[in-house]
């Protein structure tokens, strides 16, 4: 299997060329605190080269993830605030997140569940908080809709997720079935046809949104991967974070959603970096993300264009902060175009 070449120790980053043998005291602090992964396929794409390699920065250990923020929390977004039952989050009224796993094939650096994932995080559910978490999908006829996500769904075997979809696929109330994964781009080969299988839930439409942050992470084996996803029958959708040194700029958000729309993957969100601890070096001001995602429009066409998100901290939902493009006056509105150019609405007499 693809995971059991995963580069997982410090020792083994210094061996693969990723970490210099000088730095291995102060990066083992940090793999000591958070979980390492880096899959074969991600480990190719890394430039050693590049000191500055935006793959890198997203899964090999840097020391500054040792230094925490006043304003960082071990759970950001609030996951235990809204957890009825353990596995379970249940934040908005018509969905759930249903966390069975708590491992990933890699571990990304500014994971905002990062105290919760890896091997000495929440660990997988066992038979009877599995039977809890279902008997709480089960009892709730206002949950349309079930999100697999952890840790990363997609480590389970297929027998295993054949037998969690099957059960949703009793529950009438249930119409949507979604999964958020990063193994489309860090393990492709994973996508057989016995995971296609597994995921289809009978009578439900399955989407399956996946995790890239850089052009360079849909390879062409990550693509053939999402053909085989749509071949089944599953909705694609993107989702990526707003990094520091990874996708900061323009013209590489571009050719990620570009990316995504030639694969066949409708972007869906782009999240601001949330408030984990050790990840400010990967976070930008909103008035930054605000500008990046503004001076989009202009270059990719609507089908490209992602939500730019703020999920609020404590747990209070998501909050869209793209800039405002009308603004409302006493007799109409002032609309902005991608240009940045300012236009009145309903336009005035005269104006064309």
């Amino acid at each position: 299997m693809t995971l059991d070449r995963t580069l997982r120790t410090v020792d083994a980053l210094v061996e693969a060329g990723f970490v210099p043998a000088a730095e291995a005291e102060p990066i083992g602090l940090v793999a000591a605190r958070y979980a390492v992964g880096v899959t074969p396929a991600m480990a190719a794409l890394i430039d050693r080269a590049d000191p500055t390699d935006p793959i890198a920065r997203q899964f090999i250990p840097d020391a500054r993830e040792l230094e925490t923020r006043p304003e960082e929390r071990d759970d950001p977004i609030g996951d235990h605030a809204h957890s009825p039952v353990a596995g379970i989050v249940h934040r908005y009224p018509d969905r759930v997140l249903l966390k069975a796993v708590h491992v990933c094939p890699v571990y990304c650096r500014f994971c905002f569940r990062r105290e919760m994932v890896g091997p000495d995080g929440d660990g997988t559910l066992s038979a009877e908080a599995l039977d809890a978490a279902f008997a709480y999908i089960g009892a709730h006829a206002e949950i349309r809709e079930v999100i697999f996500t952890g840790g990363d769904p997609l480590v389970l075997s297929a027998r295993r997720l054949a037998d969690l979809v099957g059960q949703l696929s009793a529950m009438a109330h249930v119409r949507m079935v979604r999964f958020h994964t990063r193994v489309p781009v860090a393990d492709p080969d994973r996508i057989d046809a016995a995971l296609l299988a597994a995921l289809s839930a009978s009578g439900k439409t399955t989407y399956l949104a996946v995790h890239a942050n850089h052009p360079r992470e849909l390879t062409d084996a990550a693509v053939a991967g999402l053909a085989r996803l749509r071949g089944a029958g599953i909705v694609l959708l993107g989702q990526s974070v707003l990094l520091k040194g990874v996708n900061d700029d323009v013209d590489t958000l571009a050719a990620l959603m570009r990316g995504f729309v030639e694969a066949g993957v409708m972007p869906y969100y782009l999240h601001h970096p949330d408030l984990a601890p050790g990840t400010a070096h990967f976070r930008l001001s909103i008035a930054e993300g605000q500008r990046l995602v503004a001076a989009l429009r202009g270059q990719i066409s609507g089908l490209c264009q992602p939500r730019y998100v703020l999920d609020i901290p404590g747990g209070f939902g998501k909050a869209q902060i793209g800039l405002p493009e009308i603004e409302a006056l006493d007799d109409g509105h002032r609309v902005t175009d991608f240009r940045g150019g300012q236009h009145v609405y309903p336009p005035l007499q005269g104006d064309e």
